[in-house]
């Protein structure tokens, strides 16, 4: 099976395209009932955090006629336990939002179980928010005999109160799919307290000295949570250490496993199953994280890596149906084509000041200025007065050089009006000041005119080199 990315809404593409129990392991961090948007943070050109942040995904889940379609779905035909549970969960609940939430897992977790192989594992990471409600349907669907453990990964994270216990740690949910699984047992450190040390002389020594004992891994996992200044965060919110996801990749599968995320977000499941060497597949439902996990796989194995993209526009016609379906998709889309990153701070036109996206680049001797080019995409009608428009934006932000993206062709006097603007000229060479860029030439690979991208872009944090094989640094959390 070939290493895949799908875009789109991953209960689809279970059904469209995963076939029954081809799947080692299964790791799902489904966004949670917790009421908030999250947003993707990025860095401003001089390196200072910005205001604007980027809507990745709503977490928020409400009941509505698709809520209410996908629990009749399940009552009709999903199997009669599964059925007799969301009938009982809806009595209790009522019609609410955690109960929209509930329905929309538990049809998603009867696709996951069919794709599991019969050796298979899968990690169901949550919260207290909604993890007592979720073992209930992982004990209907994957069976009460087949869950293995209650997880905790314990971390340390600021903010504290002093009205009950700090809430640290997550739950993850390890179920198989039968009585024969895939476990590779590990161990860690065991560190002796005792003034004395160590009973009998089984021990060893570590590099400062102390005492410790190689023990089997318990189901509390210290693990330190992603901090602001830890070098593989990425400013997903929601990102995840690569230890943690190391640590359940290579006790649940072996090399050439298949490893499944059906809900990727940045990518960090796929990244360090490509690093351990196992096949892997991530589906997202938004374009913004397709673009991150590109940029991510690019960044850490470079050529090393081989996979393929399901879901995105091919050709003309499938960017005209994006655009028509969603235009913020779109839009996405079409800036991740380029290399560039959102600019809007809400699903809001007239939010954005006249710019859709930004790239950030060095021409410069080292610690010299960021240069910026400034984007706008169209999917309508375009004219010449929307070039004049953004000859004004790059002049008002300072920026070295404009990119009008276009789904209709321009046309002469748009062509004639970025002419007018000259060039800019780096160590390069002259490049046009404004440029015109179809849809139907970016699918045809053509690319902005700017300085040499592998030298000098610096519009997305940078993912850490990786080494195929090589262990995930974890410091000590105590």
């Amino acid at each position: 099976m070939k290493n895949t990315l799908y875009y789109g809404d991953n209960l689809d593409i279970l059904r469209r395209y995963i076939k029954d129990e081809s799947i080692d392991l299964i790791y799902l961090d489904p966004p949670f009932k917790s009421n908030q948007d999250y947003n993707v943070l990025f860095k401003e050109r001089n390196g200072t955090q910005s205001s604007a942040q980027i809507k990745a995904f709503e977490d928020t889940w409400h009941w509505d006629r698709k809520a209410e379609d996908t629990y009749i779905e399940i009552v009709e035909k999903l199997p009669k336990k599964i059925a007799d549970l969301l009938k009982a969960l809806r009595s209790f609940l009522g019609e609410n939002d955690m109960m929209a939430y509930l329905v929309m897992m538990a049809i998603r977790l009867q696709e996951l179980h069919r794709v599991l192989k019969p050796i298979g594992s899968i990690y169901l990471h949550c919260d207290p928010t909604a993890s007592h409600y979720l073992k209930l349907l992982m004990d209907t669907v994957f069976e009460k005999k087949n869950f293995q453990n209650e997880i905790v990964w314990a971390y340390r994270t600021q903010g504290a109160t002093k009205k009950r216990w700090s809430r640290k740690h997550d739950i993850l949910l390890f179920y198989t799919k039968s009585n024969k699984w895939t476990f590779n047992y590990m161990t860690e450190r065991s560190y002796m307290k005792h003034k004395y040390g160590f009973a009998k002389d089984d021990f060893k020594i570590d590099e400062k000295g102390r005492q410790y004992r190689d023990a089997l891994i318990r189901d509390v996992w210290e693990i330190s949570a992603l901090q602001s200044a830890t070098k593989e965060k990425l400013g997903y919110p929601t990102q995840k250490p690569e230890a943690l996801l190391e640590r359940i990749i290579k006790a649940s599968s072996n090399k050439d496993g298949i490893v499944l995320d059906p809900f990727c977000g940045c990518g960090t499941t796929i990244s360090v199953a490509e690093k351990l060497r196992r096949g892997w597949i991530g589906i997202d439902i938004t374009h913004l994280a397709i673009s991150l996990m590109r940029h991510r796989l690019e960044d850490s194995f470079g050529d090393e890596v081989e996979y393929e993209v399901i879901g995105e526009p091919v050709d003309l016609r499938g960017a005209e149906e994006l655009a028509k379906q969603d235009p913020y998709q779109f839009q996405w889309w079409a800036l991740g084509l380029v290399g560039a990153r959102p600019a809007e701070s809400e699903k809001k036109k007239g939010a954005d000041k006249g710019i859709d996206g930004y790239i950030y680049f060095h021409d410069e001797p080292k610690k010299g200025k960021t240069k910026a080019i400034v984007l706008q995409v169209k999917s309508g009608h375009v004219g010449t007065s929307q070039i004049r428009d953004l000859k004004a934006v790059v002049e008002r932000e300072k920026a070295q050089i404009g990119v009008f993206i276009t789904l209709k062709d321009p046309t002469r006097g748009m062509k004639e009006e970025a002419l007018k603007a000259g060039f800019y000229k780096s160590p390069w060479g002259q490049h046009s000041r404004i440029q015109i860029l179809t849809t139907k030439e970016l699918l045809e690979s053509k690319k902005i005119d700017y300085p040499p991208k592998r030298q000098t872009d610096v519009t997305f944090k940078k993912a850490e080199r990786k080494s195929k094989d090589s262990p995930v640094e974890q410091k000590e959390m105590f």
